[in-house]
C-alpha cells in the first residue's frame, strides 16, 4: 500500500498444472452440453471440443481461477478489500503459468488511539427572554394576514403583486422572462433594490418600466451580474397585519389558552434545541480530535461514494426549492472537487468510529433501524415499508445501518468524555 493511498497492485501467477486441470474440467463440462457435427452429445473427443470452443473455455478458466487465486493471496496478506479488483495485463499462453495484475483498494491499517476521557469544551445551553420573544414574533408573523390597500400609494413593507416582463440587455437578447402575479416585498431583505425603488409610490393599475442590475453573488446564477429591463403592471397592494402578542394569539397558534403558557413551552423547546446544538458542536470537536490522533489515507472508492451522496443531497435540496439544477449555470465538477477534502475527512471519521464500535461491541438492534426508517418515512411522506424497500433496492440500507452504528460510537465517546463547560 502506498504511503498516501490505499491502492494495491498484486501480480497473480497460476501454475501450469492448475491451469491444465481446470482446462480439462471445463472442456469436459463443455463436451456434455455442446453439439459438434458428426458426434452425439457427450461423445466428441476432448481435443476437438477444445479446438472448437477454445476462446470460450479459456474465458471460463480465467473467470474461475483468477478470483479464487486473488482471494487466496489477499487472505494470506490479511488485507480487507474495499473495492472489486481490476484485472489487467493478462498473459495466458499454452504450457506457461497464467499471470495477471490485480489493482484494488484495501481498508487502511491503523492502531486505534485512546478515545475515552477526551477533553472537550462545551458551551452552556442558554435561552434568553429575547430568544423567547423572537419565537413569539415568528408565530405572530406566521399568523399574519394581508389586507388590500386602496386609499394610498405603495410604501415600504407593503407587498405589491405585479405581472412583469423582463428582457436582458445582452446582444442578441435572450427569450424575455414573463411572470404573472409575482409578489414583491418593498424594502424586503431579499428584494432587489431596483424593484423597491421603482415600485414605491405605485397604485393598482400603474405600469412602470425600469432596469435592474443583479449582484455577482445573486443566488439565481442565471441572473447573477446581469442587467434586465422590466415592464411591470401593478395588480394589487397589500399590507401585512400582524396580530398582537396576547392570549388570543396563543389560542390560535397552539393548544395553550394563555400567552404565558405559550411562552413557557417555547422556552422549553428552545432550551432542548440549544442543548442539542451544543452537544452536536461538542461531538464535532471530539471527531476532530480523533481525526488528529489518527493518520491514515482514505480509500478513494469510499471518498467517491461519499461525494456521490453529498452531490445527491445538494441536488435534492435544489429540486425541493423548485430550482432546476441544469439551469443554475453551476460548475458541478468544481463543486464536487471543492467538496473532496470534507468527504475525505468524513470517510476517515467513519472508519475510526467503526473501529470504536467494534472495540465496544456496539450493535444496532432492528428496532432502532425501524425507528430511524419510520422517522425518515414520515419526512418523505412514505410508509416505512415503502422506504425500507427503496433503501434495500438502492443498496442504501446497509449505509443507513453503518451510519447509525457510527453515531452510537460517537455518542459513547461523548458520554465518556471530560466535558469542560464554559459561558459564552
Amino acid at each position: 500500500m502506498e504511503a498516501t493511498t490505499c491502492k494495491k497492485e498484486l501480480v497473480i501467477e497460476i501454475p501450469v498444472d492448475v491451469v491444465e486441470r481446470e482446462a480439462d474440467s471445463v472442456a469436459a463440462q463443455f463436451a456434455k452440453r455442446v453439439r459438434i457435427p458428426g458426434f452425439r452429445p457427450g461423445h466428441a473427443p476432448a481435443s476437438l471440443v477444445r479446438q472448437h470452443f477454445r476462446d470460450d473455455i479459456r474465458s471460463e478458466i480465467v473467470q474461475t481461477l483468477l478470483p479464487r487465486f486473488f482471494e487466496t493471496a489477499v487472505k494470506e496478506q490479511k488485507w480487507e478489500i474495499v473495492s472489486q479488483p481490476r484485472f489487467e495485463d493478462l498473459k495466458f499462453v499454452d504450457a506457461q503459468p497464467l499471470t495477471c495484475k490485480a489493482t484494488f483498494e484495501i481498508y487502511p491499517e491503523f492502531e486505534l488511539q485512546p478515545y475515552k476521557e477526551l477533553e472537550v469544551e462545551e458551551e452552556l445551553a442558554t435561552v434568553t427572554d429575547a430568544d423567547v420573544e423572537g419565537a413569539v414574533q415568528e408565530l405572530r408573523d406566521r399568523a399574519a394576514t394581508f389586507e388590500l390597500v386602496s386609499d394610498r400609494p405603495a410604501a415600504d413593507d407593503d407587498h405589491v403583486t405585479i405581472n412583469y416582463q423582463g428582457r436582458d440587455t445582452e446582444s442578441p437578447p435572450r427569450q424575455p422572462v414573463e411572470v404573472r402575479e409575482a409578489v414583491v416585498h418593498l424594502g424586503g431583505k431579499h428584494t432587489v433594490g431596483a424593484f423597491t425603488e421603482n415600485l414605491r409610490g405605485v397604485k393598482a393599475g400603474d405600469v412602470r418600466e425600469f432596469a435592474a442590475t443583479y449582484p455577482q453573488d445573486y443566488p439565481q446564477k442565471s441572473l447573477a451580474g446581469k442587467t434586465l429591463r422590466y415592464q411591470a403592471e401593478v395588480q394589487s397592494i397589500k399590507k401585512k397585519v400582524v396580530p398582537p402578542a396576547d392570549d388570543e394569539l396563543a389560542k390560535s397558534v397552539s393548544e395553550f389558552s394563555t400567552l404565558e403558557d405559550l411562552r413557557t413551552k417555547l422556552r422549553q423547546d428552545l432550551t432542548e434545541r440549544a442543548e442539542r446544538r451544543v452537544e452536536m458542536a461538542a461531538k464535532h470537536k471530539l471527531a476532530e480530535k480523533l481525526l488528529e490522533a489518527h493518520e491514515f489515507p482514505a480509500p478513494e472508492v469510499l471518498v467517491e461514494a461519499q461525494l456521490d451522496r453529498k452531490m445527491e443531497r445538494t441536488l435534492a435540496q435544489l429540486i425541493a426549492q423548485g430550482i432546476d439544477p441544469r439551469e443554475t449555470q453551476v460548475d458541478w465538477r468544481k463543486v464536487r472537487e471543492d467538496a473532496r477534502p470534507e468527504a475525505e475527512k468524513e470517510v476517515r471519521a467513519a472508519l475510526i468510529l467503526n473501529r470504536v464500535a467494534d472495540a465496544e461491541k456496539l450493535e444496532l438492534a432492528e428496532e432502532e433501524v425501524d425507528e430511524v426508517i419510520r422517522e425518515m418515512a414520515q419526512e418523505r411522506h412514505l410508509t416505512p415499508a415503502e422506504l425500507k424497500t427503496r433503501l434495500t433496492r438502492d443498496g442504501k440500507l446497509d449505509i443507513l445501518k453503518s451510519t447509525r452504528r457510527n453515531q452510537k460510537a460517537l455518542d459513547f465517546i461523548y458520554r465518556n468524555a471530560k466535558i469542560i463547560r464554559k459561558n459564552v
